[in-house]
């Protein structure tokens, strides 16, 4: 029989585990981006040379190639075009409308309210926009359809939000960005992957994001840890909330990237985003390595439409924590020391992306990185200890 033929969307090396995932099962890869030189290309059956934001090109594409499933896999970018081809397509996807929805931020808050989720206070503006509506200080600026931390800025007062506007509208796709207030969280925030099976979770997880104040952007994740910290109280919550969205938009089976957070401010859960795809920094992987379900595996049968075995719903998850390595300043990397005890103890895999004497930029977006570090703990007390000082035990030297 004629192999099945998966199309991925991107090409970044967080595919890596999706496309093997399908060789496994005799897939046929075919990557696209405007990139030919990137990673994943090089390991799939073919490569096209196509914007992943032109929808229309993309369905072209697919439909030339008449391939049985699109997905795009942790590439923000191509999610909505995903399920903009695989609806004309007839293929598995969830409903366009509602991934439009939750890829957009001025479209996910809107709907936020409307559907009597907890919010943050917020309002949408473009760059031709005059008086900005007033707003509680500090306030985070993001443009509303880039993932990644791209061109997101905490502004304090007035004079710092048209420039923190000015810039996010100028990087947007679209010219517009969405101005929140902050909300400082109670503990850690959690951004972690989670999974659902006909539009019901199976894996709903959260994680502990950790971030570095001697880094070049606060916004962006250094490392993440399971379980989750974050009291049982609010993680109830926003599993009830969480369906509750998931099934208002009609979403079927899915990886989802989920973000959230309690605020100080009212000590209220809240949901900051929820993204059809894999999240970026192997959290997909990590979620296979805490929950013991390969959701990767399931998610591709899922896009060309072969049949799985539902897994087990899972609320128990394995002590387990990723570094993503990076460096501080622009320069040239050198190497990267880690404590023996450390590594011999806890080190469960480093996957290095650079080479000595490779240019390395200061850690500004995901893209940044340079490599992530897996790492196994005996007890919730070692997580804690290690998570809290690992700036002495890991260097990574840049010149």
């Amino acid at each position: 029989m004629p192999r099945k033929k998966l199309l991925l969307l991107g090409g970044s090396r967080f595919l890596r585990p999706a496309i093997e995932s399908a060789h496994r099962h005799g897939y046929h890869v075919i990557t696209c981006d405007n990139i030919p030189g990137n990673f994943a290309h090089q390991i799939a059956d073919e490569s096209y040379n196509v914007s992943i934001i032109d929808k229309d090109a993309v369905l072209k594409l697919a439909s030339s190639l008449n391939v049985q499933g699109i997905l795009s896999f942790a590439t923000d970018p191509g999610v909505v075009t995903a399920a903009y081809v695989a609806e004309r397509l007839g293929l598995p996807t969830s409903p366009y409308d509602s991934v439009c929805v939750l890829q957009d931020k001025a479209l996910f808050r809107n709907y936020l309210r409307r559907n009597d989720f907890c919010t943050p206070q917020f309002f949408v503006v473009s760059a031709s926009d005059g008086e900005m509506p007033e707003i509680s200080f500090p306030a985070i600026v993001k443009p509303v359809d880039l993932a990644g931390s791209k061109g997101v800025a905490k502004v304090e007062n007035m004079d710092e939000l048209a420039p923190a506007v000015a810039s996010a509208c100028e990087m947007s796709r679209s010219g517009r960005s969405i101005v929140e207030e902050y909300l400082e969280q109670v503990g850690y925030s959690s951004g972690s992957d989670s999974f659902a099976v006909d539009g019901e979770f199976v894996i709903l997880s959260f994680d502990d994001q950790h971030f570095n104040k001697a880094a070049a952007s606060q916004f962006v994740p250094v490392a993440h840890t399971w379980p989750s910290t974050m009291p049982e109280l609010y993680q109830t919550k926003l599993r009830i909330e969480l369906q509750r969205l998931i099934s208002l938009l009609n979403m079927q089976t899915t990886l989802f990237n989920i973000e959230a957070r309690v605020a100080q401010k009212d000590g209220d859960a809240y949901i900051m985003e929820v993204s059809p795809r894999a999240g970026g920094n192997r959290l997909a992987e990590m979620l296979h390595l805490a929950s013991g379900v390969d959701v990767i595996d399931i998610a591709v049968q899922a896009a060309v439409g072969d049949s799985f075995d539902k897994p087990t719903p899972v609320t128990d998850f394995e002590l387990i924590g990723e570094m993503i390595l990076h460096s501080n300043t622009q320069g040239q990397f050198q190497s990267i020391v880690i404590d023996p005890i450390v590594e011999k103890e806890n080190v469960a895999e480093l996957d290095l992306w650079v080479n000595p004497g490779d240019k390395v930029q200061p850690f500004m977006t995901a893209s940044d990185a340079i490599g992530t570090l897996v790492l196994r703990f005996d007890s919730a007390q070692q997580q804690i200890d290690l998570m809290s000082s690992y700036n002495e035990w890991i260097k990574v030297t840049v010149l």
